[in-house]
């Protein structure tokens, strides 16, 4: 656990990467791009109890969401494409991200795949004259820095606390959500003159002209069941739930949530980061060939060379592999994953390799191959894995 203990900064910025999955599986096939993309569960939409992960803009034009069942998505979109969900590759991806940001010199806050919080100006300290003009530049070149590095795109919000930096993003993915401008083309709500492509700014300045008349379910945190409960009192609007006294909503809600109601509706909120060290527990590499892979030497040959590159960059981080796992897509998008633990941990390739091939030659080798793929989960030099199965596994 990390001893960091929490900061506040004067400045947020909630940094969102748009449709995660569905970008990083685009930029490995981009033939994908452009196309109705719904990632989720083993790509079969005939499976039961699978849902969608993550849907392409294209998908959800259609009505098709995360968390809706597969076979929903299916019969509301059945020409989309349905991708297998890679964690191994999000995962990597992810890592790549956040390293970018953290490159840049602010602390970072991770809360998952495709979000973390990043913190500008700490309080208690000299101030580093961060305005609005200083702090939208410092978004941009965040987005522009992940997007050159890692070929994905983002959206950032800004404000002076979490929950209003990740209302403020939904503004930033959405403009069309913001009242109309007008008629000299000024939008007097935005504080910063232009407002950068993606980047949007949401603070005292204008939380009222934008929140006021929006139904409290817009609010972070505000779910439907306490959506609908404010409702039952009157209180449709932020506006209405701003005019509600603090001893009503403790009544109705208990203290807890009452008095987080007052805040929120406020615009206030967590202004603390805490900046954890963050340690991918594997690596994976992956390669979508331009024309199938038919034959064993092939396969074998595009297998080594990933486990090679993989080892390298295991070596410079000074951990140590404990278990090989290899994946593999068909041209048909069937997708398994087959996976074994060593008899050690070794950073020997001619110790590794073997693994890799012997768990490849597992597949049914008439498949042509679209995708290949080789993961290592692992543990510092120093340690010994906890894993107490050496048994083979296969994820389906």
């Amino acid at each position: 656990m990390s001893t960091d203990r929490p900061q506040r900064f004067r400045w947020l910025l909630h940094f969102d990467l748009d449709q995660f999955q569905v970008s990083v599986e685009r930029l490995r096939s981009p033939e994908l791009a452009d196309v109705a993309l719904i990632v989720g569960g083993n790509g079969d939409p005939s499976e039961p109890r699978k849902v969608v992960t993550c849907a392409s803009y294209e998908a959800r034009a259609h009505g098709v969401r995360a968390g809706m069942p597969l076979r929903t998505a299916h019969r509301k979109l059945p020409d989309a494409v349905f991708i297998p969900l890679d964690t191994q590759a999000y995962d990597a991806a992810s890592a790549e991200v956040m390293d970018t940001i953290r490159g840049l010199g602010y602390p970072v806050e991770v809360w998952g795949w495709d979000e973390a919080y990043v913190g500008i100006e700490r309080e208690g300290v000299e101030r580093e004259g961060v305005d609005d003009a200083a702090i939208t530049e410092i978004a941009t070149r965040m987005r522009t820095a992940v997007l050159g590095a890692t070929g994905l795109d983002s959206s950032v919000g800004i404000s002076d606390n979490k929950q209003r930096a990740k209302m403020a993003t939904e503004f930033a993915k959405k403009p069309d959500r913001l009242p109309p401008r007008d008629p000299a083309g000024v939008s007097t709500f935005l504080p910063v003159q232009p407002l950068p492509d993606k980047v949007f700014l949401l603070d005292d300045r204008n939380w009222i002209e934008l929140m006021g008349q929006r139904p409290t379910r817009d609010l972070w945190s505000v779910g439907p069941k306490t959506a609908q409960k404010l409702s039952a009192n009157d209180i449709d609007t932020v506006d209405d739930l701003i005019a509600t006294p603090r001893d009503d909503l403790i009544s109705t809600f208990g203290p807890h949530q009452g008095n987080w109601l007052y805040v929120l509706c406020r615009g206030h909120g967590d202004s603390t980061i805490t900046a954890e060290p963050w340690e991918a527990r594997s690596h994976s590499k992956s390669r979508t060939f331009p024309a199938d892979l038919t034959s064993v030497a092939e396969k074998h040959s595009a297998a080594r060379q990933l486990t090679r590159e993989l080892l390298d960059q295991v070596i410079d981080e000074d951990r140590v592999p404990f278990r090989i796992a290899v994946t593999v897509r068909t041209s048909t998008f069937y997708t398994r994953t087959k996976s074994r633990k060593l008899a050690a941990p070794t950073l020997d390739i001619a110790e590794l390799t073997p693994v890799v091939l012997d768990l490849l030659d597992r597949f049914d080798a008439d498949r042509p191959v679209r995708l290949l793929g080789v993961r290592m989960d692992l543990v510092p030099l120093d340690a010994q894995p906890t894993v107490d199965t050496d048994l083979d596994l296969e994820v389906t």
